[in-house]
């Protein structure tokens, strides 16, 4: 039994090696995250969403300390939790990222009508 609890912790140990390499840079995204947060907050409008990235930040920490665990202890759960705090940073992520899209084509239409109703005058003040 013994053995196989450390078979287990060795799979861990293996399984868990690319991300445990990775900690570094998920560690700096985050303290970056965490900053873009606090700059955020110090302007008026950044300081309804400065929340998101300190979250984020916050995700990331988590995810770094779960896998510097799981990595040292082979312990399963932590390999799962630094996933599973992997998982939810990319959802956030994607949904920032659409929500980012939709505005960004809103925001060019509304300029693009705005445009063409300025040319539009402009041209029949010509006639």
């Amino acid at each position: 039994m013994e053995e196989s609890l450390q078979d287990r912790a060795g799979e861990i140990r293996q399984i868990s090696l690319p991300l445990y390499q990775s900690k570094g840079w998920i560690q700096f995204i985050g303290i970056l995250s965490i900053i873009q947060g606090i700059l955020a907050a110090c302007s008026l409008f950044g300081i309804v969403i400065a929340w998101l990235p300190i979250w984020i930040g916050v995700i990331l920490m988590q995810c770094a300390g779960s896998i510097e665990r799981a990595r040292t202890s082979g312990d399963r759960a932590l390999l799962v939790s630094a996933l599973d705090k992997l998982r939810l940073y990319f959802t956030i992520q994607g949904i920032l990222t659409v929500v980012s899209l939709v505005i960004g084509v809103i925001v060019m239409i509304v300029f693009a009508m705005g445009m063409l109703g300025a040319f539009s005058r402009l041209m029949s003040g010509w006639h």
